[in-house]
């Protein structure tokens, strides 16, 4: 089984690449949707992000506007955050792995895993990019989204030219979609997966 990490900064398009891999047969870990579903109705990690900032929690769920605000920018809350969900989502990966342990290979779908030094899991990393002026339009054309905000999310972000560098592959979503489509292809095909498109 081969196990490829999919990462990139926010608005490059690791969603829509990703849904093309899954189109092509290879299932797809999807680790901000994992957090979702930890955090919303019912889920395993609500009691405990409340417990921890207050006033996060609203009708059984997290906000995730209210816990945003209480840790953008302030590294020792972000840290805090971070060890109750990333334990969380690890022991959900590898139950993904299980479940799908025949499969010729996994995608992960981890936006920080430079950040968080999580590479080394994985067989292949493929970094998805885009011109900065795309990205930044992409991400501001989002509800709720603000310059501020983008700059406090870019800020602990690896740079993208960094990401690029450390990957085995890099997708550039800026052109028009059949051509990231033809990457993919091209990648699988490297990966001994399917044929070039």
């Amino acid at each position: 089984m081969i196990r490829i990490a999919l990462t990139g900064s926010i608005g490059m398009g690791k969603s829509t690449v990703a849904r093309m891999f899954e189109r092509a047969g290879v299932p797809v870990f999807d680790s901000d949707a994992e957090v979702r579903r930890l955090q919303g109705p019912s889920g395993a990690l609500v009691d405990a992000i409340e417990r921890r900032f207050p006033g996060s929690v609203h009708s059984g769920r997290v906000d995730r506007e209210a816990l945003s605000a209480l840790v953008l920018g302030i590294p020792d809350e972000l840290a805090a955050l971070e060890a109750i969900v990333h334990p969380a989502v690890q022991s959900e990966r590898e139950k993904f792995i299980a479940d799908h342990s025949g499969a010729p290979a996994l995608l992960f779908d981890i936006p920080l895993l430079f950040e968080t030094g999580g590479e080394g899991a994985f067989d292949k990393v493929i970094t998805v990019s885009a011109p900065a002026e795309v990205q930044r339009e992409r991400v501001l054309s989002r509800p709720g989204m603000t310059a501020a905000k983008l700059a406090a999310i870019l800020a602990r972000q690896m740079a993208d030219e960094d990401k690029r560098e450390r990957s085995d592959f890099v997708i550039d979503t800026g052109g028009p979609l059949d051509e990231t489509e033809r990457q993919v292809g091209h990648i699988l095909a490297c990966l001994g997966l399917a044929a070039a498109q």
